[in-house]
C-alpha cells in the first residue's frame, strides 16, 4: 500500500508539472496573464500547437496505466472510469494532432483561416486536464488506504515489546512473545499492561479507555482481571498471564481492523455505470459513420472527419471531470467548515447513510471527568471542595485532579496539607489546620473507623469521592462525564433528516441510560467491548442498513473501520482518526450532520454535471454523424464539435463550483429556559437526590439545583415541548413528591 501511494504521488507531481505551463499557455490569456511572445500570433502557430503537444506526452506516459487498463477492460467488454478515460483523453489527443497536421497546412498555403480556426482548437488541454484530475482522485483514495495500515501500526505500539516476568523468584526482562500461559508478569506503575490476565498481588487502578472508552479509572485489586494494551496508572501489580499474543483483546482488535478493512467492498461510481452502456454506444456510432460515408462514395478525409466529429462531441471529458470536480469542491467546502474528507468514495456513501451509531465517551460527552455534584452532611459545600482539593493535589489520580480544578474553576482557596499519604486504589489521608482528614472509597473510610457512611444513600451510576474526619463522614463529591453542549441539539438535526440513531458505550446500563435520556437517544447498548461494538455494526449491515460511526477512542477503531462510513471526532486517538474516513475537526456532533448534507449537496450536484455532460451529446451526436447531410447540407465539423465539447466542460465545471455556496451549519433553534417548581415532601439528602435523579432523566434538562430550605426545584433545560411543564411535573409526581406548580424564571 505504500508503494502504491508513493506511484500516485510521483504520477500526481509529474501531472501538475505539466499540466499547470499546458495550461497558462493555453488559457493564461483569457484571464489577463501576460502572453509569450515566441508562442504568441500567426506565424508562431506551428510552435504554439507542438509545445502543448510537448507538454501533454509526459502526463500521458506518466499516466499510462489508464490507457492500458482502460483499452483492456474495454476489449474485455467491461468499460469503466478508466476507459472513459482512456477514450476521452485518446479523442482529445487524435484530434490534436489532426489540428497540428491542419494548421501545417494552412501554414504552408499561406491559408490563415485554416491556421486561425485549427489553432484556436487543438484540445491538447482537455486531454491532460482530465488526466491530472482523475490522478488526483486516485492519490486521494491511495492516501486513505495507507491511513488504515498506519492505524495498524499505532495499534501494536499500544503493547510493550518487553515484560518483566517472575520465573523461580527471579524478575526476568524477556521479549512479550516469549510470555507463556500462567508466566507471573510484573506491571509497574505507568506503565502498559503486556498480557491479558488477573491480578494475584497489589492493588492499583487501571485505565482501561484504550479498551472500553470509558474515562474513569478502574480499580482493581486481587482476582480482577487486567487486559493488555491497558495502562497501569498507580500501584505496582503482579499478572498472572491467562491470553498472550495473538488471543490478547488488543491483538483481536488489530485483527478485526485488519479484516474490516480488506472486506468494506467498493462502491461502484456512478460514472462507471454509465461508461458501461456510453463508451460501447459512441464507439459503434462513430465507426458507423465512417463505414457508412465511405460506402456512400465520400472521401477517406470526409469519412474521417464525420468520424472525429463524433468522437469529439462525444469526448467523455465532461463526463470525466462531472464527479471529480465536484468531489474537489465538496472536500475543499467541507475542509473549510473543520470536515476532514479522506477520499472522493465517501462523500458517495454518506448520502446514502440511514442509521447513525454513536459512541459515548468522547463522543456525545466530553472524555473528562469533573465534579457533578456535591452531598453533604452539616458540613459546608465550600469547605468539604477546600478540604478535598487540598488533599487531592497531591494526588495523581484523574478524579483527584477533577476536584482540584473545580476548585480552581470556583476560586476556592487551598489549604496546606501536612502528614500526606496515599493509599493505592483506596484514597488520602493528611492534616489541615491541626485536624486529620480521610478522602477516598467507602472501603477506605470503613478502615479508617468512620460508622456513619450508610445513613447516606450513595448513587451507584456515578463516580464519588467520600470525605470525613476522624469522627464522622462529612460528604460525598460525585463526578461525572460531562455531556457536550453540542450534543443533544445535533441528536434532534440527526433524527430531522430520518435517521436511526444508536448509542454504544462500555458503560453500565444505568449511565448509559441517564446519557441516553438526556440526549434523545431512544436505543443504546452498554457494557460493550470494542469487537462487541464491530459486532453489532456488522448485525445493522446485514439487515440492509447503511451505517456511519461516530467515535474517539482506540476501541472504536475496528466498528469505525467496520461502518460504512467511519467518522472520528478530532481529539480522539490517532488510531481512531486513522481508522476513520472523515475527521471532525472541531470536535462536534453538529459536524456529523454537516457531512451528512454536504453528501447530498455533493451527489446532486454530480448529478446535475452528467446531465450537463450528457445533453449536449445527445442533441450533437446525430449532427456530427452527418444525419441532415443529405437534407440540406448541414455538417458539424470538427472545432464545431470541439467547441461543443469545450462547453460541455466548463458548464460541469461552473456548475461544480456552486457547492461553495451552500451553507451547512444552519442551526436548529432551540429554547434555553429555566423553571422553578415548588414540591412538597421534600426533607433530606436523600430526597433531594431522588428528585435530581427523576429530572435529569428527562430529555433536554442540563442543570437540577433542588432547596430542601425553600421546597423549590430550579430546571435548566433545551425544549421545545409545549407539554414540558406537565413532563416535569408527573417526573417529580412519579418519585414519591408533590409537585404544587411550575413557573418560567
Amino acid at each position: 500500500i505504500h508503494d502504491e501511494l508513493i506511484d500516485m504521488q510521483i504520477r500526481l507531481i509529474v501531472s501538475f508539472i505539466f499540466f499547470i505551463p499546458s495550461m497558462y499557455i493555453s488559457m493564461g490569456h483569457m484571464v489577463g496573464l501576460p502572453n509569450i511572445n515566441i508562442l504568441t500570433g500567426y506565424n508562431n502557430s506551428m510552435s504554439y500547437a507542438f509545445t502543448l503537444f510537448l507538454l501533454s506526452v509526459p502526463i500521458i506516459f506518466i499516466n499510462r496505466k489508464f490507457f492500458t487498463v482502460g483499452y483492456s477492460s474495454l476489449v474485455k467488454g467491461h468499460p469503466n472510469m478508466d476507459s472513459l478515460v482512456a477514450i476521452g483523453s485518446s479523442s482529445a489527443i487524435i484530434y490534436g494532432i489532426f489540428a497540428i497536421y491542419k494548421i501545417g497546412i494552412g501554414l504552408a498555403t499561406n491559408n490563415a483561416y485554416l491556421v486561425n480556426l485549427y489553432k484556436d482548437n487543438l484540445y491538447f488541454e482537455s486531454a491532460v486536464t482530465i488526466l491530472t484530475l482523475v490522478t488526483l482522485g486516485k492519490y486521494f483514495e491511495a492516501k486513505s488506504k495507507n491511513k488504515t495500515t498506519s492505524a495498524i501500526e499505532k495499534l501494536l505500539d499500544l503493547t510493550p515489546k518487553k515484560a518483566l516476568v517472575e520465573r523461580d523468584g527471579v524478575e526476568v526482562l524477556l521479549p512479550v512473545s516469549d510470555v507463556i500461559v500462567g508466566d507471573i508478569v510484573v506491571i509497574k506503575p505507568g506503565e502498559h499492561i503486556s498480557v491479558d490476565g488477573k491480578i494475584i498481588y497489589g492493588i492499583s487502578s487501571i485505565d482501561e479507555s484504550s479498551i472500553t472508552g470509558e474515562s474513569i479509572p478502574i480499580e482493581k485489586q486481587v482476582g480482577d482481571v487486567v487486559i493488555a494494551g491497558t495502562i497501569n496508572k498507580a500501584g505496582s501489580i503482579k499478572v498472572q498471564a491467562l491470553k498472550i499474543g495473538k488471543d490478547t483483546t488488543i491483538s483481536q482488535i488489530i485483527t478485526l481492523v485488519e479484516n474490516t478493512a480488506n472486506s468494506k467492498a467498493p462502491i461502484s461510481k456512478l460514472a462507471d455505470q454509465v461508461s458501461g452502456i456510453f463508451v460501447p454506444v459512441v464507439i459503434i456510432i462513430a465507426l458507423c459513420t465512417l463505414f457508412y460515408w465511405l460506402y456512400n462514395g465520400q472521401t477517406l478525409e470526409f469519412a474521417l472527419s464525420m468520424c472525429i466529429s463524433v468522437l469529439v462531441i462525444s469526448c467523455p471529458c465532461a463526463l470525466g471531470l462531472a464527479t471529480p470536480v465536484a468531489i474537489m469542491v465538496g472536500t475543499g467546502k467541507g475542509a473549510e467548515n473543520g470536515i476532514l474528507i479522506k477520499s472522493a468514495e465517501i462523500l458517495e456513501i454518506a448520502h446514502k447513510v440511514n442509521t447513525i451509531v454513536l459512541d459515548k465517551t468522547g463522543t456525545i460527552t466530553s472524555g473528562r471527568v469533573s465534579v457533578d455534584c456535591i452531598k453533604t452532611i452539616d458540613y459546608n459545600n465550600n469547605d468539604l471542595i477546600k478540604v478535598s482539593a487540598s488533599l487531592e493535589k497531591y494526588s495523581e489520580h484523574p478524579i483527584g485532579q477533577a476536584i482540584v480544578n473545580h476548585a480552581s474553576k470556583h476560586n476556592i482557596p487551598l489549604e496546606e496539607v501536612k502528614d500526606f499519604n496515599s493509599f493505592t486504589g483506596l484514597g488520602v489521608k493528611g492534616v489541615i489546620n491541626n485536624h486529620t482528614f480521610f478522602c477516598g472509597n467507602v472501603k477506605f473510610l470503613k478502615e479508617q473507623g468512620i460508622n456513619n457512611i450508610d445513613n447516606i444513600q450513595l448513587d451507584s451510576n456515578k463516580a464519588y469521592v467520600l470525605l470525613a474526619d476522624t469522627n464522622r463522614l462529612l460528604g460525598v463529591i460525585y463526578l461525572s462525564d460531562t455531556i457536550k453542549p453540542s450534543s443533544a441539539i445535533s441528536i434532534s438535526l440527526l433524527k430531522d433528516l430520518k435517521l436511526d440513531i444508536y448509542m454504544l458505550t462500555g458503560d453500565s446500563d444505568n449511565v448509559a441510560k441517564i446519557i441516553a435520556n438526556q440526549v434523545g437517544i431512544e436505543k443504546y447498548k452498554s457494557n460493550l467491548m470494542p469487537q462487541d461494538k464491530e459486532l453489532f455494526i456488522r448485525e445493522l449491515q446485514k439487515t440492509g442498513k447503511i451505517v456511519a460511526m461516530v467515535g474517539d477512542g482506540i476501541n472504536d477503531a475496528p466498528a469505525l473501520t467496520r461502518a460504512d462510513l467511519g467518522i472520528a471526532i478530532g481529539s480522539g486517538t490517532d488510531i481512531a482518526i486513522e481508522s476513520a474516513d472523515v475527521v471532525l475537526v472541531r470536535n462536534s456532533l453538529e459536524d456529523v450532520v454537516s457531512t451528512i448534507k454536504l453528501s447530498h449537496y455533493t451527489i446532486r450536484n454530480i448529478k446535475q454535471n452528467l446531465f450537463w455532460a450528457f445533453i449536449y451529446n445527445i442533441l450533437g451526436i446525430p449532427i456530427a454523424a452527418g444525419l441532415f447531410y443529405n437534407i440540406n447540407g448541414l455538417q458539424l465539423n470538427p472545432m464545431i464539435a470541439a467547441t461543443a465539447m469545450s462547453f460541455s466542460s466548463v458548464c460541469v465545471i461552473l456548475n461544480a463550483l456552486r457547492l461553495k455556496n451552500i451553507k451547512l451549519n444552519q442551526r436548529k433553534e432551540v429554547i434555553q429556559m429555566k423553571k422553578l417548581i415548588n414540591v412538597e415532601g421534600m426533607n433530606c439528602n436523600h430526597c433531594k437526590m431522588s428528585v435530581e435523579k427523576a429530572l435529569n432523566s428527562i430529555n433536554g434538562v442540563s442543570n437540577v439545583n433542588v432547596s430542601l430550605e425553600d421546597k423549590t426545584v430550579e430546571v435548566t433545560l433545551q425544549d421545545t415541548n409545549p407539554d414540558i411543564n406537565t413532563v416535569l411535573m408527573n417526573a417529580i409526581n412519579e418519585a414519591g413528591f408533590n409537585a404544587i406548580n411550575i413557573k418560567d424564571i
